[in-house]
């Protein structure tokens, strides 16, 4: 393990530029959208960007790359700079700059100007090499990774190196532990298959044995990424952990630095690669790489951004904001079942987002007696998160969840069963603030006290019939 070394990243930096703006009316000359500048930022791309979401976590991080005296090199210096140490190549020529032009958030047409040609690495970037504890090479095809080839093909046999690849850069260097292609950059470099996840699966595969690469990740966007070895036929799925609507911009660089960081802390490729997931898929639902946070000098290492479940308090009031329907439903929901899934889903259904309220263990046990709960409060956590019809999920430690709907202020509360709304003990509480209680009709026979006697009976029954010994 090498969690003391820093994370090495070697590539292109580049300047990104993004000018947000609004448009009302087309040009007079040429039937094109007029924007009228609300918001003109500029910010360290490619190589840069994949080091300052490295250095997010705290660790320290080296960014060898190639500035020059241009505006823009002295632009994405200067931010870089608190962040990260800079190792650089002399640059003959200037920074390439990226503009994208936007409206709503979404790009309306993107500008690259600028371009130069990296020199020579001296006998400091060698020494960089000598002390890393993992590599990242985040390749945007303008050079870098040529100029240090030799170096990195040596780092490459005893030291986890991650390297992102690009349509127009070089081949990973043979012992990489990883190579984190996208599911078009696989295409582009196969032209194997279609858009199925077999065929990314066969793609990833045949990319590990030609570039003699320990693993290759295939990003693929909101499904996740695709796991393969060179030579193996079980590819692993790592599916993202939600749906993110978001500027995917840099989601590719979040999920190679993740991975590098990852494999720097020990950490198995599965492991890397489900990290990497889950905080790309955070980064696209955040700010991308427009969140201005991350290039403000913090006074202290800053943490990684949590992801999701979200907070219940924090959605509802989202939600509320925009003028939707907060709904609510509770319970303790030990042994999940199809009577669950069924009110859950009808619950959903009424509003714009759905909040279960769940009792904890020791709420569950003074309800329910000895014995219970039969699943833990974090395990139930867990299996009601991972349902698609569920957003948030708050647990409350009293025997009923009057004071955390207080808090909550739900729109809509949802039970199941023998009620009548004006019945549930909750009712007096959600007409404080207008809210309304509502039955949804419940599956008969289903019940977390009817499976667990169903399943003690068929124990009994096995033991009886068992075999003398």
């Amino acid at each position: 393990m090498n969690a003391g070394k820093p994370l090495v990243v070697v590539g292109d930096a580049l300047l990104d530029r993004d000018i947000d703006g609004e448009t009302t009316r087309l040009a007079p000359d040429a039937p094109v959208p007029v924007v009228d500048v609300v918001h003109d930022r500029c910010r360290p791309g490619g190589a840069g960007l994949a080091a300052a979401l490295a250095a997010r976590s705290g660790r320290e991080v080296v960014l060898v790359t190639a500035l020059g005296d241009d505006p823009a090199s002295r632009t994405v210096r200067d931010a870089l700079r608190p962040r990260v140490r800079l190792v650089e190549l002399a640059l003959e020529g200037t920074l390439p700059v990226k503009t994208r032009v936007r409206v709503g958030g979404r790009p309306v047409v993107r500008v690259d100007d600028g371009g130069g040609r990296p020199g020579e690495p001296d006998d400091t970037v060698r020494a960089v090499f000598d002390d890393a504890g993992a590599v990242l090479v985040a390749d945007y095809g303008r050079g870098t990774a040529v100029a240090v080839r030799d170096l990195l093909a040596r780092v490459a046999w005893r030291l986890p190196l991650v390297w992102d690849p690009h349509p127009r850069g070089e081949a990973p260097v043979p012992g990489a532990r990883l190579v984190t292609p996208s599911g078009a950059e696989a295409y582009a470099m196969t032209r194997v298959g279609d858009d199925s996840l077999r065929a990314h699966a066969l793609r990833g595969t045949r990319l590990a044995d030609r570039w003699k690469a320990a693993a290759v990740a295939v990003t693929l966007g909101e499904h996740g990424a695709m796991l393969t070895r060179a030579g193996s036929d079980s590819p692993m799925l790592v599916p993202a952990p939600y749906r993110a609507d978001g500027d995917p911009c840099g989601a590719g660089d979040c999920f190679a630095a993740t991975a590098a960081g990852a494999f720097a802390d020990g950490a198995l490729p599965e492991e890397a690669v489900q990290r990497a997931v889950a905080e790309a898929t955070a980064f696209v639902a955040g700010a991308g790489a427009g969140d201005h946070s991350l290039w403000q000098v913090p006074a202290e290492a800053p943490s990684v951004p949590p992801v999701r479940p979200l907070d219940p308090f924090e959605l509802a009031e989202r939600v509320r904001a925009r003028g939707g329907t907060v709904v609510a439903t509770g319970g303790c929901f030990d042994l999940l079942h199809a009577g669950h899934v069924g009110l859950l889903e009808g619950a959903r259904r009424i509003g714009d987002c759905l909040i279960v309220c769940v009792n904890s263990d020791s709420s569950v046990r003074r309800l329910k007696g000895p014995g219970r709960p039969l699943t833990p409060e974090a395990d139930r956590r867990r299996i009601l998160g991972g349902l698609g019809c569920v957003d948030a999920v708050a647990v409350f430690d009293e025997n009923t969840p009057e004071a955390l709907l207080r808090k909550l202020r739900p729109d809509v509360w949802v039970k199941g069963g023998d009620y009548t709304a004006d019945s549930l003990p909750e009712a007096a509480a959600l007409r404080e603030w207008g809210g309304q209680a509502v039955v949804l009709p419940y599956l008969d026979g289903r019940s977390t006290t009817e499976l667990a006697r169903r399943a003690a009976l068929a124990r009994t029954r096995n033991k009886n019939s068992a075999p003398p010994r």
